[in-house]
């Protein structure tokens, strides 16, 4: 099925598949997900055609996992996609029900060995707990007979077993062996497994070594003991596999306590619009409790499942599903967290609790998969896998050298080879050092999408900047009626208008205009770097450009934006708004400038052209009038030239641009809106800090890099220890595990030492 669909790139096979695909017969083991009421309880959504639902699959262990699962819509038209939670060993995949249902989406995954395990727990909603019992008792085993084989092995270390008489020495034996079975079979098996998989992927990976030292042991040990009549090496086998479990659970202990958290909340501290007795209050979104009421204005995206209670929704729910196509609601129905309000604001009772890791998949599921791959990452999966191959073959030489001179060591040397070097540490130093600084940026103001941003950062050799919303404030502006005139029920029509924009010439004027009271509007249009329309109280209203109006007259040109009413087609006033440029904005250019090329780009006018001209000490890559579509081929011809483009821009009309650019960062200035296109987001008021953010970037990368030293280092002088036989296996796989827990525990502090210095 793989070769079929050609998905044996990762594989890096050219013309057979990587694994076979058993074709099973589940017959009625997964009917009951064909149970209208259990299948609604288990999806996450499900809105027409399209469904989600969240998969916990035990068995996801590596990168080959991700992968495949993953790229699952290859597999099956019917699914969309799917995103894969490595921590949680949680799969979220977005499908076509009409194409698939929930129970073959279910068979298929486990048709190629991705069984998810389905509860009551998790049909009810319950957190399932964490899934290490067998780990545990893998280890429980392995220390009973590590400890038994050690009492039977008491003649050896105390140098008597020459006393001993030959029938309990044969019994001596033949017990280890039974005791060394469970070891060798179960407390062995994940590493079997794992060696099993990844070879018939035409992968080699580390278990691949372990599994070989486990063989050597346990085949030595069984000859020596049934053949020759000696003692063997079950005890070292047995405390091998023990310490190497203990490793394992001690890895997966560390590694949770030293996870970044990918809560929405890390990347941006949104907020709602509820409403009270009292009217609206601005309230956190971890505060919203099932029965609150919500606002949800133009371009908002509902943040947790609810029920419309007034007003037509017109939802856009391409953020969850990839469908561009919104869907009309009207009052009563069903509306899914995720979904984006197109039109005049609607009113929505919250149903459920906000489950904010769900918004977290949603942002995530929506990014570029080129820009996902990090060249680093690429380097460590080499790295890796050609290091497995050396360890092998210097494995299979020092073998072969003891061999000739001194037998004994022979089986001990070969086995310590495999096991104390381990490739494990340089595949872990990157996630946890840009992990963690994930983490730092996010409690200063500057939330990444995932840690491939933290090294694309550092790559970045061109800065485009936005003008409105990003250089200049969004809502502190100086805002003037220059011409016409408002009445009092003109003022409210087109300040309710204004109020359904989230653009920040619509917020300005929606602040500057002197009315408490809100009317509703009826066939809101947001036209992208036109303007806005609607129908206020039977009057037909157009707030936006002179063009966008229609308006023909003759103004002399200022330094200000404008904003041009109409009311039934008739010209009623003009606003200028005088921009306000940012605090640090000066700092921020002189320090960009010697090191990175810098651009404007801007919907407005050029007005600015002088002023910005100095700023930027240069007048050539100003860039005016410019429409989104401009905007983002402005970015696409700027890559042509092997440019790597940071893209800063209010996420407004720029999510095009900011997808485009290597790293897109939106600057946030009001907590209501959010940007699924970009990148990064940046609260306004760290603005200044920005270059900061750059530069420990660059820091982060040098302390991955002096990681892969520490390990080479490690491994260097353990293969000097294991080579010379004198490295016992037992000590091998103490140091495995103990080298990975060094490297991610010097790169996470490391970061966080730095961070305190670089970015007070």
């Amino acid at each position: 099925m793989l070769s079929k669909k050609q998905l044996y790139k990762y594989y890096e096979i050219e013309r057979t598949p990587g694994i076979k695909v058993e074709k099973h017969d589940f017959a009625a083991k997964y009917a009951f997900l064909d149970n209208e009421e259990i299948r609604d309880k288990m999806l996450d959504f499900s809105e027409g055609e399209v469904s989600k639902v969240t998969l916990y699959i035990p068995t996801i262990h590596c990168s080959s996992c991700i992968w495949l699962l993953e790229n699952m819509h290859l597999l099956n038209k019917g699914v969309k996609s799917s995103l894969v939670n490595f921590v949680k060993k949680e799969v979220s995949i977005t499908f076509k029900n009409h194409e698939i249902t929930l129970r073959q989406l279910v068979e298929l995954l486990a048709s190629v060995h991705y069984i998810p395990q389905i509860t009551l727990d998790k049909i009810e909603g319950k957190e399932k707990p964490k899934s290490n019992t067998g780990l545990l008792i893998k280890i429980g085993v392995a220390g009973f007979v590590f400890g038994n084989i050690m009492l039977l092995s008491m003649p050896e270390y105390l140098a008597i077993r020459g006393q001993l008489d030959a029938v309990f020495q044969g019994f001596f034996g033949w017990i280890k062996i039974l005791l060394s079975l469970p070891v060798l079979f179960y407390c062995s098996s994940g590493y079997w497994l794992s060696a099993y998989k990844n070879l018939k992927h035409k992968i080699i990976n580390i278990d691949l070594p372990i599994t070989l030292g486990i063989i050597a042991l346990a085949a030595q040990s069984y000859v020596e003991i049934l053949v020759s009549g000696e003692p063997g090496y079950l005890d070292s086998l047995a405390g091998f596999v023990f310490f190497l479990l203990i490793g394992k659970w001690y890895q997966d202990k560390t590694y949770q306590s030293l996870a970044f958290d990918r809560d929405y909340k890390s990347y941006f501290p949104v907020a709602v619009t509820k409403i009270t007795a009292e009217g609206e209050e601005s309230t956190p979104l971890k505060n919203l409790v099932a029965g609150d009421i919500i606002l949800i204005r133009n371009q908002e995206l509902i943040p947790a499942d609810g029920v419309l209670k007034k007003g037509q929704g017109f939802i856009d729910y391409s953020f969850v599903t990839g469908e561009s196509l919104p869907v009309n609601k009207k009052e009563g129905d069903v509306l899914y967290a995720g979904g984006k309000q197109i039109g005049s604001a609607i009113r929505v009772i919250i149903t459920k609790d906000v489950a904010q890791s769900q918004l977290t998949q949603l942002w995530n599921q929506n990014s570029d998969p080129e820009k996902t791959t990090s060249r680093i990452s690429s380097l460590i999966d080499r790295l890796s896998k050609n290091f497995t191959i050396a360890v092998l073959l210097i494995a299979t030489m020092t073998a072969i050298f003891w061999y000739f001179f001194d037998p004994s060591k022979a089986i001990i040397a070969f086995t310590s080879v495999l096991i104390v070097a381990c490739p494990c540490a340089v595949a872990l130093s990157m996630p946890f050092s840009f992990g963690t600084t994930m983490r730092i940026f996010g409690g200063k103001g500057f939330y990444l999408k995932n840690t491939g941003v933290v090294e694309r950062i550092t790559r970045i050799d061109t800065v485009v900047f936005d003008k409105t919303g990003t250089i200049t404030h969004n809502r502190s502006k100086n805002v003037v009626l220059t011409d016409g005139h408002l009445s009092l029920e003109e003022s409210i029509a087109v300040k309710s208008l204004a109020r359904q924009s989230a653009h920040p010439l619509s917020m300005a004027v929606f602040d500057f205009l002197d009315s408490d009271h809100i009317d509703e509007v009826e066939n809101f249009m947001e036209i992208p770097a036109s303007g806005i329309k609607g129908t206020v109280d039977g009057m037909h209203l157009k707030v936006g450009s002179m063009d966008f109006i229609q308006h023909d007259g003759e103004y002399a040109e200022t330094a200000a934006s404008e904003v041009f009413v109409a009311i039934d087609g008739v010209f009623k006033a003009r606003f200028t708004i005088e921009s306000k440029y940012r605090e640090g904005i000066d700092a921020v250019i002189e320090t960009l400038l010697p090191d990175y090329e810098l651009h404007v780009l801007s919907g407005d006018n050029d007005s600015d052209r002088s002023k910005l001209g100095i700023l930027f000490r240069n007048s050539e890559r100003l860039y005016f009038r410019q429409s989104p579509n401009d905007k983002l081929e402005y970015i696409k011809n700027l890559k042509k030239q092997n440019k790597h483009v940071l893209m800063i821009g209010d996420g407004l009309n720029d999510a095009g641009a900011l997808n485009a650019s290597d790293v897109g960062i939106s600057i946030a200035d009001d907590i209501y809106q959010f940007s699924p296109a970009c990148d990064a987001i940046l609260e306004s008021g760290r603005f200044a800090d920005l270059v900061k953010f750059i530069r420990f970037s660059v820091i982060s990368l040098n302390i991955v890099k002096a990681s892969y030293f520490i390990s080479v280092f490690y491994n260097i002088v353990g293969l000097s220890f294991a080579v010379q036989g004198i490295l016992s296996p037992i000590i091998a796989a103490i140091l495995m595990p103990l080298s990975s827990v060094t490297v991610v525990t010097f790169v996470t502090f490391s970061t966080r030492i730095a961070a305190r210095v670089k970015l007070k």
